[in-house]
């Protein structure tokens, strides 16, 4: 345990995260790539159509793990936040404001895709149903992060401000989890169990599995990549940075 510690304090220093980030970004961006291959490889070729939507359930390889991953980031922005105001660890804020724009992206993507899949199963674009609601509530919290953090000048104040509406926004996840239990949805329900048998074909279950691997691999090279951006950023002037920035002369 006291091992694990003094890694997390090493890693915490800004330069030992930048020289990690830069070892790290592009495995985790390659590994992202080769399993999103496989797992979109098999979502169009491999997997039979389903027998009541056809070839158009396909698009559930893209909006579930988008989906899963909108929940995914905003727990790792809100934790990173926390860790931040509580231990005033200048990283932990800089990743919980990386982790932002991605979560955003990712949650807009699930909208978009759920419209595109809702469209031919509803028949109509959107509803006000309450996970699609509690989804779009999501978004909003995202850009209103972003937004809080851009307004404040101060970036240490700024992260700091912006991570306490992260972290009261928690309250909305598990709202989206379990709104197609506690309210009539349109949206179905829960198909992939961890624990008993999933509603899904076996044989579908694999591909997208792989995607959700490759994003969460996406995610973390992404994360890294503009965390280390924001660092040098904050970090301008110190002496490491200008020692970074010789060597590279």
């Amino acid at each position: 345990m006291k091992s694990i510690w003094l890694w997390f304090n090493q890693l915490g220093s800004p330069p030992n995260f930048h020289r990690y980030a830069t070892r790290w970004i592009g495995w985790w961006f390659g590994a992202s790539l080769l399993l999103l291959a496989i797992g979109i490889y098999g979502a169009l070729f491999v997997v039979p159509a389903d027998y009541q939507q056809g070839d158009s359930y396909r698009i559930l390889f893209i909006h579930v793990p988008c989906a899963w991953m909108s929940l995914f980031v905003y727990t790792t922005m809100a934790v990173q936040a926390f860790i931040g105001i509580v231990w005033r660890i200048k990283l932990c804020e800089i990743l919980s404001m990386a982790c932002a724009p991605i979560g955003a992206i990712f949650t807009a993507i699930t909208l978009a895709t759920g419209a595109i899949w809702g469209r031919p199963m509803w028949g109509a674009w959107w509803d006000w149903d309450p996970r699609l609601t509690s989804e779009l509530v999501l978004l909003f919290l995202y850009l209103g992060v972003i937004a809080l953090d851009a307004s404040i000048e101060d970036r240490r104040r700024g992260a700091r401000a912006a991570g306490f509406l992260a972290m009261i926004g928690l309250i909305n996840l598990p709202i989206i989890h379990y709104s197609v239990q506690w309210w009539n949805s349109l949206h179905q329900g829960r198909t992939i169990m961890l624990l008993g048998p999933s509603k899904m074909d076996s044989s579908m279950i694999a591909p997208l599995l792989a995607t959700v691997a490759g994003m969460q691999c996406w995610f973390a090279g992404s994360l890294l990549s503009r965390a280390r951006t924001m660092l040098i950023e904050r970090e301008a002037g110190k002496a490491w940075t200008a020692q970074m920035a010789q060597a590279n002369a």
